[in-house]
């Protein structure tokens, strides 16, 4: 009874996130899934988890890629520019680890995540 409850509480709340809310959340997840891997490294399910945990962290930055890209986007241009940039670091990181896979290669992925999800969140940690 109590675990559907959160369910559905929780249900809720994703559906009324504010955007930065949910960009917080989904790069927080993804640092969290980097980390696990990281911290998991010899695990027998390790590359699967992994590939997953890329896979997930890539997914996120090619959407902020084509949010940033439209014309639209009300981000100054400086600030777009340099987002872009951080993604395209995201990119070759993940490639990198992708075709080489080591557990130091995810250390600046995770950060990157976390501290971009506590600067959309207006926190510093």
């Amino acid at each position: 009874m109590y675990s559907n409850a959160l369910q559905v509480y929780e249900n809720v709340g994703r559906k009324t996130m504010s955007g930065r809310e949910t960009e917080a959340r989904v790069l927080s997840k993804a640092a969290l899934k980097l980390k696990n891997c990281q911290d998991n490294w010899q695990a027998k399910d390790r590359d699967e988890r992994l590939d997953e945990a890329l896979k997930y962290t890539q997914r996120i930055w090619s959407i902020f890629q084509a949010e940033l890209s439209k014309k639209e986007n009300p981000l100054p241009v400086s600030l777009k520019r340099d987002l872009l940039r951080l993604s395209a670091f995201i990119d070759k990181r993940i490639f990198e680890t992708m075709a080489f896979p080591s557990p130091e290669k995810l250390s600046i992925i995770i950060d990157i995540n976390r501290n971009i999800a506590a600067g959309l969140r207006g926190s510093t940690g």
